[in-house]
């Protein structure tokens, strides 16, 4: 499995007048060049709904993806949407398709459908690229960082923070934090305030759009701009236009303490 943990990578596109003419990916930081590597030609997709009701939704979503992987010079011959209008599969249903993309939404509900449909079992032995899209990627985690969202969510006692996810990666991710970092929520700063207290003992990586992680069989590398929240620090680790290698934690560690030295 080759898979991409990004926070959003899909640009609008608009003419001369502003007048929106469609989508394309974030170039920045080779998304396109390291996508391309694992992509196969004709590849069936499947999009995985993070708001499972919403058909039409839904639908819109599966066609910008479409068009998008197209308008990048992806060959897509097909774009499957799974959501409550087809929840029973075979066990075998994965197995159909070369690339999956886990759409953004609400994490807790779209970790409610995957548990539904019993996606982190089925995932096990899933051998194609999986895609993860702002929820989705904080879904792929085995322990996932549901950070609260949604006013009330960060006062509600009975809100769980910490779900069971895909287990597909170790890796907990804060996404669109170009934009979190200035939110207030039930009276909070998300990322200082709630996001600095919740990583006692842990760690999050924040993304901006546009930046990304990728993971596959031998290693784990970022890509752009980064920042790790640790114990309630946070710690830019990664420019646009770099890469850094992060798949053992004493190589960050390492790296961090160098960038202090040097910036000191």
């Amino acid at each position: 499995m080759r898979l991409f943990m990004t926070s959003n990578q899909v640009e609008n596109c608009f003419d001369a007048e502003g007048k929106h003419i469609g989508w394309k990916l974030d170039e920045r930081n080779f998304f396109v060049e390291e996508l391309k590597k694992g992509w196969k030609e004709h590849a069936k997709c499947l999009m995985i709904s993070a708001a499972p009701d919403e058909y039409e939704m839904n639908d819109g979503i599966g066609n910008m993806f479409q068009q998008v992987f197209a308008g990048n010079g992806f060959s897509v011959s097909e774009m499957v949407v799974w959501d409550h209008r087809n929840t029973k599969q075979n066990e075998d249903f994965l197995a159909q398709f070369d690339t999956i993309v886990l759409s953004g939404g609400h994490v807790p509900t779209q970790n409610a459908f995957f548990k539904e449909i019993e996606l982190r079992d089925r995932m096990v032995d899933y051998d194609g690229v999986v895609i993860g899209i702002s929820a989705g990627t904080m879904n792929c985690a085995d322990l996932v960082y549901a950070m609260p969202e949604l006013e009330g969510e960060a006062l509600d006692t009975n809100y769980r923070r910490f779900i069971l996810g895909l287990g597909l990666t170790d890796i907990m991710v804060i996404p669109h934090y170009q934009y979190l970092k200035d939110v207030m929520l039930d009276g909070m700063k998300m990322i200082e305030d709630i996001g600095y207290a919740d990583s006692m003992g842990r760690s999050f990586y924040a993304l901006p759009d546009g930046s990304y992680i990728e993971v596959d069989e031998d290693k784990t590398m970022l890509f752009g701009e980064a920042y790790l929240i640790r114990d309630g620090k946070l710690t830019k680790i990664c420019e646009n236009g770099e890469s850094l290698d992060i798949s053992r934690d004493e190589d960050i560690e390492k790296y961090i303490l160098l960038k202090r030295c040097k910036d000191a």
